[in-house]
């Protein structure tokens, strides 16, 4: 067998020898350093009770999407993938499905960080394609009982020092908790306030959302007065329990000011189920900028995710449920869109706004700019669909001629996959290297200041711009 290009130390660095042997170096200052990771979706009870992984297919193919959907594309139903529906197959033929397909991956993301794993965590030693569907099978099972092969061993083994997870505004974070006080338990686990059903009025949930948020959280207060109040309470909660950010997956970026009383009247609309669709996304927007107003006054940070169409196609959505592969970006506006809430908030003391995005167009003509005047707003790192090598590439040039390095968030690995942790980070750094060896090469940046500003841009601004 040959061995496996993901243990190739070169990979994703230049090909032209002179600027490789500058990202290489530059590399090395990085390679090494703790993983931060402040926004993730991995759930902090497998942390807390050290949770066996299932079996090779549960862990690695039917909860990923980026998977799914492209074997999908190509032929095969998501049932056969384990996504759900009336007979589930055994594991070890989801698995010889997802190998049949390996060849499809070459060239993504997703074919890079499987790669990355299936050497470095799972040591097959070979490329996936060149071993039996089964024999990578059964050498993965294996590894999963070893009693090494646990969360809280391999939270070590990868370096993580900090990771946040995502989670509902009613949750108790008990596992956190539980985390915190564990003293035998040396990273930190941190949770995250994600209200998206409960600010959007078109959530199937909403409604009912509203009636536990307010009788656990309202104060006694009844209404929008009870909603808005359990809604900072159960904020207060999550920073008491270690939250520092409050994340936002919104369709559109949108924040709008309304007075109070229109507020009022539009949520009571909703509460009859009266609403129109042009109620709801004026009661969203003001609810972000109220989100915005609350971020100033408790401190967590703002992060907004907009611009995916989710469930983008129905009968699957009927069939497997959200999160199963059809989600479509679409292009966003921000600037007219944030700035209800820049014009009271963007130049607020310790006023924290990471923007994120799926349209790369408004990297150079939105984003950088906005981040390159306010003191609230930073560049959320390419994510999702953007989180590749090239598209990584290509968000560093398009928004540091404006924006410089300092207004970056560093990088988001926002995964379910707690194995792919590390292959995403180690990715991220290649890319970091990669483009500063390109500007030192071409004398636009000192080798000297790109070594800073490389760790910098690893360590320091994730931990700066989450207030770590």
């Amino acid at each position: 067998m040959s061995q496996s290009i993901a243990a190739n130390p070169d990979r994703l660095l230049p090909a032209d020898p002179g600027t490789r042997s500058i990202a290489r170096d530059l590399l090395a200052r990085v390679q090494d350093l703790p993983i931060i990771s402040p926004h993730g979706h991995v759930d902090a009870a497998v942390i807390e009770n050290n949770t066996p992984f299932p079996d090779p297919a549960a862990l690695l193919v039917s909860p990923d999407h980026y998977v799914t959907r492209l074997i999908h594309a190509n032929g095969a139903s998501l049932d056969k993938l384990g996504a759900g529906g009336p007979t589930a197959p055994e594991s070890r033929e989801i698995w010889r499905t997802f190998v049949a397909a390996w060849p499809l991956f070459e060239g993504t993301a997703s074919g890079y960080w499987l790669r990355n794993q299936f050497d470095s965590v799972f040591n097959l030693g070979a490329d996936l394609g060149e071993m039996s569907a089964d024999a990578s099978y059964d050498a993965i099972a294996a590894k999963l009982v070893e009693p090494g092969f646990r969360p809280r061993q391999l939270f070590k083994d990868f370096n993580i020092e900090v990771l946040a997870t995502t989670d509902d505004p009613l949750d108790n974070l008990a596992s956190h908790e539980a985390i915190a006080e564990d003293a035998t338990f040396n990273g930190r686990v941190l949770p995250t306030f994600r209200p998206d059903a409960y600010l959007n009025i078109a959530h199937p949930t909403w409604s009912a959302n509203v009636d536990r948020l307010i009788e656990t959280a309202g104060d006694g207060a009844n209404g929008y007065a009870g909603y808005i109040t359990a809604l900072e309470n159960r904020r207060r909660y999550f920073v008491e329990h270690g939250a520092v950010s409050a994340d936002h997956g919104v369709a559109t970026p949108a924040t709008l000011k309304l007075d109070r009383a229109e507020a009022e009247r539009i949520f009571e609309l909703a509460r009859a189920g009266k609403a129109t669709a042009g109620d709801r996304n004026t009661f969203e927007a003001h609810m972000m900028y109220q989100m915005g107003r609350m971020s100033v006054e408790d401190g967590l940070v703002m992060t907004i995710h907009p611009g995916s169409f989710r469930n983008h196609h129905t009968p699957t959505f009927e069939a497997f449920g959200a999160d199963t592969g059809h989600d479509i970006p679409f292009a966003t506006n921000y600037t007219a869109a944030i700035r209800p809430l820049l014009q009271d908030f963007g130049t607020a003391k310790d006023f924290h706004l990471v923007l994120f995005t799926l349209d790369e167009t408004v990297f150079s003509r939105e984003l950088a700019p906005l981040a390159g005047f306010y003191p609230s707003v930073y560049l959320g790192a390419p994510w999702w669909f953007l989180d590749a090598p090239d598209a990584m590439l290509r968000f560093r040039s398009a928004v540091t001629e404006t924006a410089g390095f300092s207004r970056s968030s560093g990088f988001i690995d926002d995964t379910r996959a707690f194995c792919s942790i590390p292959a995403r980070h180690d990715a991220s750094r290649r890319i970091e290297a990669s483009f500063l060896a390109r500007l030192v090469a071409e004398h636009r940046v000192s080798e000297d200041r790109a070594h800073e500003i490389i760790v910098d841009t690893v360590d320091s601004s994730p931990r700066r711009v989450f207030k770590l």
